[in-house]
């Protein structure tokens, strides 16, 4: 299981100023390399570098292992994007294998190559990434960002093996409540829809005012709300799979694909509301923290989940008399709707593990 562990470089005001210089040359070598890549219509990694490398190599002051990284970072951009001639910011990232950069994890320090030559430079770091960093793999970025520096280091950690487990936590993924779990525990709902609604009035009055420095704001916010929102997913997946680990269950998610066609909103609000939430990111959170204490992960067809009745298994688009509501009309059964939908997805997973289904990441 690859995992990034994040490190904080702590350089000298001279060490900082030669990771700048860098950064800004590798990267307006990358616009070279970008334009030589967009003249000849070459945008294949080994072809591209015996067009550019000589040319480059003469016109920068980069080491030459350095400039092999820029020409893969150029390769990679326009796998993305053919249809315009890519250009890279002065100080974006730039990958470091063990030919440039050295890691002495006993001191909590790097040596790494700059335009200024090789630097010592020492790091500092948390208990998380101190555990990770034994596993470390193949390249890291250096990254400058709010005027730090990091390394994100690739950490292959070996998975554990797959607990037994006594049952299934289902979990449906809504819109009242971010996530509802089949023991009809319901995760961060009302002081979460309050920020995001917060977010979307700023937003809005900010788009109003179009000057420049509200556009400033904007991209401020934009930041802002993208923080918010992974932190909030990484609590709500800690307390769903801590939960899980507790009582011995696997954990069953709905299958993302076209989630937001899928779920019913009802005005501008709900819907503002649904597609400005990282319901994908929140499942990737679920998935890697459970597989990282050997727990189980189930992807289940989410369809009429919401319309089906988890007592009598009746399925009627009249079973849900409301958003939030879900009321049978044969049983009379009734319930919260994300709950009645997260323990069908529970009854779903347990169903499909007795015939052999393998658990999916």
């Amino acid at each position: 299981m690859k995992l990034i562990a994040q490190i904080r470089l702590n350089p000298s005001p001279e060490q900082h100023a030669a990771l700048l210089a860098t950064l800004t040359e590798a990267n307006a070598a990358c616009d070279a390399i970008s334009s030589i890549a967009w003249q000849e219509h070459e945008f294949r990694r080994i072809p591209l570098q015996k067009l550019a490398y000589h040319h480059v190599k003469d016109s920068f002051q980069i080491g030459a292992q350095v400039l092999i990284r820029c020409i893969a970072k150029v390769a990679d951009a326009y796998k993305l994007d053919r249809k315009v001639q890519r250009s890279f910011r002065p100080h974006g990232a730039l990958a470091f294998d063990d030919r440039n950069l050295s890691w002495y994890t006993a001191k909590e320090a790097v040596t790494i190559w700059t335009v200024a030559g090789r630097q010592y430079i020492p790091y500092s770091l948390g208990d998380h990434q101190r555990a990770l960093l034994p596993y470390r793999r193949g390249e890291s970025d250096l990254v400058f960002h709010n005027g730090v520096f990091y390394l994100l280091a690739v950490c292959d950690v070996p998975e554990p093996d797959e607990q037994q487990m006594n049952g299934v936590l289902g979990i449906d993924l809504g819109i009242v409540n971010l996530a509802t779990d089949s023991d009809s525990e319901a995760h961060l709902g009302a002081q979460v829809d309050r920020k995001q609604q917060w977010y979307v009035h700023r937003r809005s009055a900010l788009q109003a005012v179009g000057t420049k420095s509200a556009k400033r704001r904007l991209r401020q916010l934009s930041g802002q709300q993208r923080r918010f929102q992974k932190d909030t997913n990484h609590r709500i997946s800690k307390q769903l799979v801590a939960k899980a680990e507790r009582t011995k269950r696997a954990i069953a998610l709905e299958e993302l694909t076209h989630i937001r066609q899928r779920t019913r909103v009802n005005g501008p609000t709900q819907r503002s509301r649904h597609s400005n939430w990282a319901f994908a990111q929140l499942r990737q959170f679920i998935s890697y923290k459970a597989q990282r204490i050997g727990i189980a992960v189930l992807a289940v067809d989410p369809r009429n989940t919401s319309r089906t009745c988890s007592v009598c298994g009746h399925c009627e688009k009249a079973n849900r008399c409301s958003q939030a509501i879900f009321c049978c009309v044969v049983c009379r059964h009734q319930a919260t709707a994300d709950v009645n939908a997260a323990i069908n997805i529970r009854n779903r997973a347990e169903s499909q593990t007795a015939y052999g289904v393998q658990p999916s990441g």
